[in-house]
């Protein structure tokens, strides 16, 4: 279901996530006139359940989302499919252009497009990805508990990922693959803990395991890697503004302050865009002050301008 688009709007948002969508439900109850554009690629899609958020525990993303589309709608919201190809600035308003040649104007943009997942280039990973592929424990932990885990290193964070899977399975390998060496410290750290290291690179997933690169197959029912996380915010060069890589080096994302502000006045982002690693819960509350600082800040400019006519007798 899509709503009808308008021309204008006080403030569009980019993303129907669980920021964007929160975003939006706070600027309708604010009375603000908001559009939501949805390419309709939830992060969480191959999940069976959302984790870690109190009290909705292991709904199912499909479910979470379309019970927060009817919720931005009671109040007046449009919920609309849609791919933004880019945004510009024009005449003291943003125009934010479609992929299928419509646009809309708005006052405010809030930017909660999310991310892409780039996983490590592994024939046999990437179909198994959101089922027996995962990369964060505390998201999927407690579903594979006590299973025979293989933590797929590609990054400097190897070792952290695996020694946190560790609270969750005691049959746990870690592939160097192409991560870093780990210091003699990191390997003293995963001896401690009982975690078999096996060296070199990993030449396929199969059925019965991992493939190695020296024909080794190594047994494991599930794996865990960090993947690359690349913000969808490209659409956004016409306004200045760049991705840029993000202080942990775990991928590119849209810079913003605590409380959503870009570089850019009035625009505003929220959830893994801007910060990679939150989860529903953090991204959902994140879309709630974004919303909050955009109504305040609309408010700010309509007094000013209420202000000037005030002086002028109006």
């Amino acid at each position: 279901m899509t709503d009808e688009l308008q021309d204008r709007y006080d403030v569009v948002v980019i993303g129907g996530g669980a920021a964007g969508l929160n975003g939006a439900l706070m600027l309708g109850r604010a009375r603000r006139t908001v559009a939501v554009i949805d390419a309709g690629e939830p992060r969480n899609a191959p999940a069976d359940g959302v984790h870690g958020l109190l009290g909705r525990e292991g709904v199912p993303p499909g479910e979470l989302l379309a019970a927060g589309r009817e919720e931005v709608r009671r109040y007046g919201g449009h919920i609309v499919a849609g791919r933004v190809s880019k945004a510009l600035e024009r005449d003291g308003a943003f125009t934010v252009a479609l992929e299928d040649g419509r646009e809309i104007a708005a006052r405010r943009l809030l930017v909660a497009a999310g991310v892409v997942d780039r996983l490590p280039d592994i024939p046999g990973l990437a179909e198994r990805w959101g089922r027996n592929v995962i990369h964060c424990p505390y998201c999927h932990g407690w579903e594979h508990r006590d299973r025979a885990i293989g933590v797929i290193g590609s990054t400097h964070m190897a070792v952290h990922q695996a020694l946190l899977f560790r609270q969750w399975t005691d049959d746990l390998v870690l592939f160097t693959h192409t991560a870093p060496e780990p210091t003699a410290e990191e390997r003293e750290q995963l001896a401690a803990r009982g975690v078999r290291v096996v060296e070199g690179e990993i030449a396929a997933i199969e059925a019965g395991g991992a493939r190695m690169q020296d024909g080794r197959l190594v047994e494991r029912e599930v794996y865990a890697t960090a993947t690359r996380m690349e913000a969808r915010a490209g659409f956004l060069a016409g306004l200045g503004l760049e991705l840029v890589e993000h202080p942990s080096g775990a991928g590119v994302h849209l810079p913003a302050d605590g409380f959503g502000k870009t570089a850019v006045p009035g625009v505003y982002a929220a959830g893994n865009v801007t910060d990679l690693m939150a989860q529903v819960g953090p991204a959902a509350a994140a879309g709630a002050m974004a919303g909050a600082l955009i109504n305040a800040d609309l408010i700010e400019e309509e007094t000013a301008e209420a202000v000037a006519l005030h002086r002028l007798g109006a």
